[in-house]
């Protein structure tokens, strides 16, 4: 049996709190990439995407941790897409 990654437990904990439609346009494609114990690394499709990410959810995703045993990690949203000037965050 394989250990779950911890974003997909912080999405679990997200995911009582936000309705699907907002689960699955901000969070649908983000996907993590790696864990080095205190960072976590998540690839997200555009800037943009990431800034409204950290504008917005950055608390629910802190107490998300906190709720896991994990407040000491650093969840690092890094931008993996093209094109995001053309791209609006809000």
């Amino acid at each position: 049996m394989t250990e779950r990654k911890l974003w997909d437990e912080v999405l679990d904990r997200l995911r009582d709190d936000l309705i699907p439609d907002e689960l699955r346009r901000w969070f649908g494609e983000a996907m993590q990439a790696g864990d080095t114990g205190d960072q976590v690394t998540i690839w997200v499709p555009s800037e943009p995407v990431r800034r409204h990410i950290l504008t917005h959810y950055q608390d629910m995703i802190d107490r998300a941790l906190e709720d896991l045993g994990r407040q000491n990690v650093e969840i690092r949203f890094v931008a993996t897409g093209v094109g995001d000037e053309d791209e609006d965050d809000s």
